[in-house]
């Protein structure tokens, strides 16, 4: 298949394209515009016949049309992610993940896309009313962020009922391992143990989340694309492992892993306002499990394993500023 692959350039984007080439298939991806031309993340995959790769912004409607043309998906994960940043400057995130979706969704009906992956998350979800969270699990918009997401996830499904759009809601819960941004719990631990800080500041220790290694999350993109389109069509998918673990939990296993004699304390810049704080995910996967055959593979463990190799790698780990805290 021809895929257009939107916020390519970051975390989750780039692994997916890496995995699409892997598949054989051709990919558009989209890089933000820049004036340095710099791809993000797209700058460490090697380069591939199979790969095209454009600089644009999914907030210009005119740009998205051309980005569609002659595309059979699209797997939409252009959007801003940042929890704080979401907190001051929330018209971003309106512009960027509500009307960058409604370009994309009309654009897509205009050049007779096949398919339209659009990325959700868990934080749509809120703290969870009761574990583990399906589908159907009420919407709580808990931050900025959470919101527009909440309000890109309708707008895509509202062009699925209103024009037939053939669109699939992805929703993968905590996804975590290289290249991710170090506005993340794990890559701000790691990163810091890595510099040799004993201290390590963090934010609040008591949520759990339901974490997925990127290889997984990805996968699950993937079963979600080649599943018939009349078992997705119109529903939306967590990504997720079922089981939950606390932030706490989590840090003392990246320490262990690291062998790193730490303290943690609480950052009070790095603690969400009291309402905001989503306290607990744990996902429900029987929809995507019995719907395509994908499955999780990585443990914890395994999974931080390799994000800790990546991360300490001394050209990785020069990338990342482990004294800056990174909204």
């Amino acid at each position: 298949m021809h895929a257009l692959v939107t916020g390519a350039d970051g975390f989750i984007g780039s692994h997916l394209v890496q995995l699409l080439l892997a598949k054989g298939h051709t990919v558009r991806a989209l890089a933000q515009y820049n004036s340095f031309n710099n791809w993000g993340w797209l700058e460490d995959i090697p380069s591939n016949p199979g790969l095209e790769i454009v600089c644009g912004d999914v907030r210009d409607p005119m740009f998205c049309n051309e980005i569609c043309r002659e595309i059979d998906i699209v797997f939409h994960l252009a959007a801003l992610i940042a929890i704080p940043y979401s907190y001051v400057a929330p018209d971003s995130y309106m512009d960027t993940n509500i009307r960058g979706t409604l370009n994309i969704c009309q654009a897509a009906r205009q050049c007779d896309v096949k398919r339209v992956i659009v990325t959700s998350t868990s934080e749509v979800y809120g703290t969870a009313r009761y574990v583990p969270i399906d589908e159907a699990h009420p919407r709580q918009p808990q931050s900025p962020y959470s919101a527009t997401k909440i309000g890109a996830d309708a707008i895509a499904l509202s062009f699925y009922n209103a024009f037939e759009l053939p669109v699939v809601i992805a929703r993968p819960f905590n996804t975590y391992g290289p290249r991710q941004s170090a506005r993340a719990i794990i890559p701000t631990i790691i990163t810091q143990i890595a510099a040799g800080h004993r201290t390590i500041k963090v934010g609040d220790l008591t949520p759990t989340r339901d974490f997925n290694y990127v290889a997984d999350t990805v996968r699950g993109f993937l079963a979600l694309a080649q599943a018939p389109l009349e078992n997705v069509v119109g529903r939306d998918f967590n990504i997720s492992t079922g089981t939950e673990v606390s932030m706490a939990d989590t840090l003392k296993t990246i320490a262990m892993l690291m062998n790193a004699d730490v303290d943690f304390v609480t950052d009070a810049e790095r603690l969400r306002p009291a309402n905001s704080e989503v306290f607990r995910l744990c996902g429900d996967n029987s929809r995507i499990t019995t719907t395509t055959p994908w499955r999780p593979k990585y443990t914890l463990e395994d999974g931080l394993r390799a994000t800790i190799d990546w991360f300490t790698r001394p050209e990785n780990l020069a990338k990342y500023k482990a004294d800056i805290y990174n909204r």
